[in-house]
């Protein structure tokens, strides 16, 4: 626990302007972001008496080593700043709104060629507009299925529409006219992109103009007596009208307007907020916040409404697409109402202003019928909080309660608040991997997660469980230890006020200024070091992982092992394991974590294996990587028929040259008729370096996230998130594994 006086920056060294503020913790991470109309005044506060802050203000400080600042020119800039850097950080001190569901979207993907109509969860990609979100998904197909009748679009996968495009007949949509047909070229794709966008108009809100063309034309075809035309075009209507029929009119058809509740107490609140537009409920969205910094409910919604269109920000970007433009500025609704208003208001405001392009009223409702709709948003705040709170009753106790019986079973100082364990997954030796999952403060942090392809002393694989789990933790440890050296001590004092503070793990954390400008800093995947190491197995596996850290002078993290049979709890030299008592909350916490680690190890074992059995001999080729591969094998249609052509013929597919063409036929040659056993085993020595970076040593620490591009360079790769579950690939293939 820190001293905030040995990092507190000289009085006159902070500016009077507006600007944004991060505190670091002692390994460099960003833990706090803030922003200030006057940072001098600001920064002041948090260095005053410890005893006068609140207790949450108290414990960032104290766990802060450094504070920087980026001096803004506007108080609207310093809110956008502020946004992004708490995306770019997930600061652990900041207020995190997490949705307390996965709501579904209606998304249109309009930067396509021919644009499809799907029900999409998740990050917002761009180049798509999304429609809700709704409560359920099948919410959105029925709506969807009384629209294409109206809006003959795409919904089809792109499996199905080239499978359609190669054999020139539709598929069932397109023969009971629900689908256009785009892929056998029914309609053309100009004239598609229109009727997609006419579908995104409708679902904005501008609903009345296509029922109005459709009831005009459904009176010429009677007055032509085309009677069979009008009857399909009096159907189209009634379609219209059911599909909007589902969506209450709550406000005036002009009215577009997102309607937030808020309703909480001093530690979490629940966010729920209706979006209208023309008139109708087009989607509902609900949050709920943990309070881990010391905030009014004004600023609570100040934060909510950067957290929900900032986004549209990020669309407005230079370079975006005018698709992703648009659905940015319409993202940001005419009024917004609020249940109370933020401090910054005048910011806030100039803030969605420029994001929409027009003038944006943030405003609280105080009579009539929008008073009584903020009054229908709150009483469903109510309920979401009522049923958080019957979900997770007792979880932020339950955690706690593990965490110390932990403490108290492996006598530590402290409450091991990061946890990393680690596992081992191989068949018969074969695409030996290991996986690192962490934990902090009792839960799953994904991003955080790590794989390992285990080498071995000789290149080819550890001889058993025990080497390999030596190799892992000397890898990871070696990997901290060279960051930290990287980073060096936290100086206190700015020798050079001139100069620019460092940004991360990459040099010494000082306080001081950074400029808006400055290159983000990425911290190591390895930057930061567990509380406790928690090893799968007994004590052959602790006895590995405690040697490998004794090599490396690591002296200040726990270690225990987890054995599977009786769920024994051993610690490095001891006779007798520590037995946690069956229903113990410390002992349910470790075996999450060690079936967390189990798990994401045979999903990393899974994926090396099923690469190796893929692969082929153009895969040794200097030079010819995955695309060009699929344009050879989609040219030639096999290898057999490749390697019978001429280098001629080779180099004429688009992207090869003649020496190219003269290295595949080469490899080919070489390969000659080599059973797919061999080539299978070459991939595999391959592979046994392939989270290596270009020029490592052969024991150098590489080890990708698990999520990273296929042709990125792991040591670029971005950090990971989830992963999928191992266990879905049948028993027999789970009988094969040892983990």
């Amino acid at each position: 626990m820190a001293d905030p006086a040995t990092y507190r920056p000289a009085p006159g060294e902070i500016p009077t302007s507006p600007g944004v503020y991060r505190f670091r913790d002692a390994h460099g991470r960003v833990i706090y972001v803030g922003k200030a109309k006057n940072l001098r005044s600001r920064l002041s506060s948090y260095f005053q008496d410890i005893a006068n802050l609140h207790h949450r203000t108290q414990t960032m400080v104290t766990t802060a080593a450094s504070v920087e600042w980026t001096v803004v020119g506007t108080e609207v800039e310093a809110l956008a700043l502020e946004y992004t850097w708490i995306k770019q950080y997930d600061p652990r001190f900041n207020v995190k709104y997490r949705d307390d569901k996965s709501y579904p979207y209606l998304a249109v993907t309009m930067s396509e060629a021919v644009p499809r109509a799907q029900v999409m969860r998740g990050a917002k990609r761009p180049g798509t507009r999304y429609f809700g979100p709704y409560g359920h998904a099948w919410a959105i197909r029925e709506t969807l299925d009384l629209l294409l009748r109206v809006f003959p679009i795409r919904t089809c996968s792109a499996g199905v529409y080239k499978r359609a495009q190669a054999s020139g007949r539709p598929c069932l949509l397109g023969y009971i006219d629900k689908c256009s047909a785009p892929c056998v070229e029914r309609i053309s794709q100009e004239d598609h992109k229109q009727l997609a966008q006419d579908f995104c108009d409708f679902m904005a809100g501008d609903t009345q103009r296509f029922v109005r063309r459709l009831e005009k034309q459904m009176q010429e075809a009677a007055a032509d007596m085309e009677y069979e035309r009008a009857a399909r075009l009096r159907d189209d209507v009634q379609a219209l009208q059911r599909a909007l029929e589902k969506n209450a009119v709550v406000l005036g058809d002009a009215t577009d307007a997102d309607v937030f509740a808020l309703v909480g107490d001093e530690l979490e609140a629940a966010v729920q907020v209706f979006h209208v537009r023309g008139g109708r409920i087009r989607g509902q969205r609900g949050w709920v916040v943990e309070k881990v910094e010391d905030v009014t409910d004004g600023e609570l919604v100040e934060h909510l409404l950067q957290q929900v269109y900032g986004s549209a920000d990020e669309g407005l970007e230079s370079g975006a697409d005018e698709a992703t433009r648009a659905a940015a500025r319409d993202a940001v609704p005419r009024e917004v109402l609020v249940p109370v208003l933020p401090p910054d208001l005048e910011q806030v405001t100039a803030w969605l202003t420029g994001l929409r392009g027009a003038r944006v009223d943030v405003r609280v409702p105080q009579r009539g019928e929008k008073r009584e709709l903020a009054e229908t948003v709150r009483k469903n705040a109510e309920h979401a909080l009522a049923l958080h709170r019957t979900r997770r009753a007792g979880d932020l106790t339950t955690r706690s309660q593990a965490l110390r019986e932990i403490q108290e079973a492996l006598g530590l100082d402290s409450a091991p608040l990061r946890i990393e364990c680690y596992d081992v997954s191989h068949t018969q030796g074969t695409y030996q991997s290991a996986s690192m999952v962490v934990f902090e403060d009792g839960l799953a942090r994904k991003s955080e997660y790590r794989s390992f392809s285990v080498r071995g002393a000789d290149g080819t694989g550890a001889r058993d469980d025990t080497e390999a789990m030596h190799e892992v933790i000397t890898r990871r440890f070696r990997r901290y230890l060279a960051d930290r050296s990287r980073a060096g001590e936290v100086e206190i004092d700015v020798e050079d006020e001139d100069a620019p503070a460092p940004t991360g793990p990459g040099g010494a954390q000082r306080s001081g200024e950074v400029t808006a400008d400055a290159p983000a800093d990425r911290p190591s995947r390895f930057a930061y070091p567990p509380n406790l190491v928690v090893v799968d197995g007994g004590p052959p596996q602790v006895e590995a992982a405690r040697r490998a850290l004794d090599e490396l002078g690591v002296t200040d993290v726990a270690l225990c092992g987890l054995a599977k049979r009786l769920e024994e709890v051993w610690l490095p030299g001891e006779d007798y394991p520590v037995i946690l008592q069956r229903s113990s909350e410390g002992l349910y916490l470790l075996q999450r974590v060690r079936d967390e680690a189990h798990r994401f190890a045979i999903t990393q074992h899974r994926r090396r294996r099923s690469k190796g059995m893929t692969a082929s001999a153009l895969d040794e080729v200097p030079g010819l990587g995955p695309a060009r591969t699929k344009a050879l094998l989609t040219h030639f249609g096999s290898v057999k028929r490749l390697k019978a052509a001429s280098v001629e013929e080779i180099a004429a597919v688009r992207g090869m040259g003649p020496a190219t063409a003269k290295a595949v036929l080469t490899a080919l040659g070489a390969a000659g008729s080599a059973a797919t056993a061999d080539s299978a085993a070459t991939a595999d020595s391959a592979a046994s370096a392939d989270d290596a970076p270009a020029g490592a040593a052969p024991d150098a620490p590489a080890d990708a996230p698990a999520d990273a591009p296929a042709d990125a360079p792991v040591g670029d790769a971005a950090t990971g998130g989830d992963t999928a579950g191992a266990g879905g690939s049948g028993a027999a293939e789970a009988g094969m594994l040892r983990a």
